[in-house]
């Protein structure tokens, strides 16, 4: 369970590296997890979904295994090396963020993001011909919608996450300057 006492966020008080790393623990835990199961899941797909097999899941929902060289929504396609960078840089930034992370939902969302692109930036690194030239395995289709993975998915939702937690924290100071 999450403690979400007052003390618990605080990472400014005294304590030093210990401090730091349980306001980091969290958001570390979601990222590697997020990550396993997105590689997991990829294995799975290049396994399960070879030779062209498609697998109808719901509605319009497939599994259907396609090789993205570009960034989200297929763009970008042979930029990849750049975008890999670019992902790099982000995850760094992010981390780095994490000093500051004083609520339990941007440290979650922080972890989601982080987790995702690192996931992404693997199958950039190790599944291809060289540095940075691999290819995102993306597999969820719903055929009216760009195929995507648990990476992109963890990516969207921590996104969103960091809206809500931007909005909710903007919001309590702006209650506790008005007092």
């Amino acid at each position: 369970m999450i403690d979400a006492t007052p003390d618990a966020l605080d990472t400014t008080h005294s304590g030093g590296r210990l401090t730091l790393f349980r306001a980091t623990r969290m958001s570390l835990l979601v990222a590697i997890a997020v990550a396993m199961l997105d590689q997991l899941t990829k294995a799975w797909a290049l396994r399960g979904l070879a030779d062209g097999h498609i697998i109808d899941v719901i509605w319009t929902m497939q599994f259907n295994l396609t090789y993205n060289r570009g960034m989200a929504f297929s763009r970008g396609t042979g930029l990849g090396p750049i975008i890999g960078v670019i992902g790099l840089v982000v995850v760094v930034m992010l981390l780095l963020s994490l000093r500051r992370a004083d609520n339990v939902l941007t440290r979650l969302a922080t972890g989601l993001i982080v987790g995702g692109a690192v996931g992404n930036i693997l199958d950039r690194l190790f599944r291809g011909s060289g540095w940075m030239r691999g290819a995102v395995i993306d597999f969820i289709d719903f055929q009216w919608w760009p195929v995507f993975n648990v990476a992109d998915m963890a990516i969207m939702i921590g996104a969103a996450t960091m809206i809500v937690a931007m909005f909710k924290y903007n919001s309590q100071i702006d209650r506790t300057d008005g007092q």
